[in-house]
């Protein structure tokens, strides 16, 4: 099965606004634990950890600096 890890939606004022991943704390491809912090994503100088959902191997979909806007998909976990 495969779950899908969001940019989180940290501005309630615009929630198109673009953030980024500053920093991937798992390599793509690792092995990752329901709860286990992945990344760290901003939006206009606001940071946040993001959590694995769920437990299997991580997928990174956007590299560290890249702008997505939020709710886009920054990695999947394939158990």
């Amino acid at each position: 099965m495969i779950t899908e890890v969001p940019f989180p939606t940290m501005s309630k004022d615009d929630p198109t606004a673009e953030g980024v991943v500053g920093t991937w704390f798992v390599n793509h491809g690792e092995n990752v634990s329901v709860g286990q912090v992945i990344a760290e994503v901003q939006v206009d100088k606001v940071s946040q950890d993001v959590e694995a959902p769920a437990a299997g191997v991580m997928y990174q979909l956007v590299a560290e600096g890249v702008g997505i806007t939020q709710g886009e998909m920054i990695a999947r976990i394939d158990d």
